[in-house]
């Protein structure tokens, strides 16, 4: 088992350990000669690590994405900690197990996609219901659709994130549908399950977290919009007004043009998408820079450049002058799962996923 991880390296201690270069670059010092900033993580998190010394026989030795053994020393640098690196050598794949250098969600897929299913049963309309059947019963995009994070850097980004996130949505739209009359539930539900699909060929994610081709050339709402047309043919008595109303769910979810959507929420089904899309994707932006944050010292997280703010560490600020034996020790939050439910036989085989295909959480 791979030792140490990330958030095992301890200040103060020389480490020797195995990881994936989430970014490289070579830089100079004053004096002219190169010196490596990087960024090394696993599935447990991240560090900044600089080699300084040595550099010139080891700087094309290895790229972004490689694995690398590294040496070194854990030091706090302007309250945050730094991986001084002494001896660095490149260490093929083969050699590694790739799910210990990719962050995944705490969720079982296998349970993720017993509530999707859940989901999915549950929905009213029967064009709709058809449509979602039609699309996670091929098994390529299922299979995509379980491992895939739901962004690079800002939100869920993670093996499982997306998922995760559409089912976090999809109970936060069960909610608001019952809070506001008139509003379409099943048609909530079905634009949380396909508003970020085109993330699943838009995002790769089989080491590092990146951006296919495609993803760079025209990005995940174009993708999941095309996608989604392409299904539609397979169900040619499917309302043409339902499709355009499914269709402007997904062009609309980012809510302004500035932030990459061609179209504005026009239906309030659609507004509802994007503010509890916005609210779920800041939420979890704001658990992970709380519980994730490495800082030495303080109260109060780095500023995150996601949320255009610094956040404040709300535990921590509590029991800052009280007694250690008075505070209770703080808790991870808990993600909540799903009840797993028994799909319809047929629904169960389209859906039904390899294990070795999931890959492990």
């Amino acid at each position: 088992m791979k030792s140490p991880f990330v958030s095992e390296l301890e200040a103060g201690k020389v480490a020797t350990g195995t990881f994936l270069v989430q970014g490289k670059e070579i830089r100079q010092k004053k004096t002219g000669e190169p010196y490596l900033s990087l960024l090394l993580g696993d599935r447990s998190g991240d560090v900044d690590a600089k080699m300084w010394d040595n550099v010139a026989e080891v700087m094309n030795a290895f790229e972004a994405d490689d694995f690398v053994r590294v040496k070194g020393l854990l030091q706090i640098y302007n309250n945050r900690p730094q991986f001084t690196i002494h001896k660095l050598q490149r260490v093929e794949e083969s050699s590694v197990e790739l799910a210990d250098f990719l962050p995944a969600s705490a969720r079982d897929p296998r349970e993720m996609l017993a509530e999707l299913r859940e989901i999915v049963v549950s929905i009213g309309n029967p064009h709709l219901r058809a449509l979602l059947e039609l699309i996670l019963g091929d098994e390529e995009i299922l299979r995509r659709y379980a491992k895939a994070p739901a962004a690079k850097f800002i939100h869920h980004a993670y093996l499982g994130g997306l998922l995760e996130h559409v089912l976090s949505l999809c109970r936060m739209c069960r909610l608001a549908a019952g809070h506001y009359p008139g509003v379409d539930g099943d048609l909530l539900l079905a634009g949380a399950i396909l508003h970020d699909i085109g993330k699943i060929y838009e995002l790769s994610y089989d080491r590092g977290f990146g951006y296919s081709s495609e993803g760079q050339l025209l990005g995940h709402i174009v993708i999941g919009v095309r996608l989604i047309e392409e299904k539609l043919r397979g169900l040619p008595g499917f309302p043409p007004k339902l499709r355009t109303l499914v269709e402007h769910l997904v062009l609309s979810h980012h809510g302004a043009l500035e932030f990459g959507s061609p179209k504005v929420p026009l239906y309030p089904e659609a507004l509802l998408l994007h503010y509890l899309d916005d609210l779920d994707a800041k939420m979890e932006c704001m658990r992970a820079l709380i519980y994730n944050d490495r800082q030495v010292e303080g109260h109060w997280t780095p500023y995150s450049p996601q949320l255009e703010r610094v956040v404040l560490k709300r535990l921590k600020y509590l029991a800052e002058g009280v007694p250690e034996q008075a505070v209770p020790p703080p808790e991870a939050p808990s993600r909540e799962t799903g009840a797993p439910s028994l799909f319809g036989e047929k629904l169960e085989r389209a859906l039904q996923v390899r294990e070795d295909q999931v890959g492990d959480a």
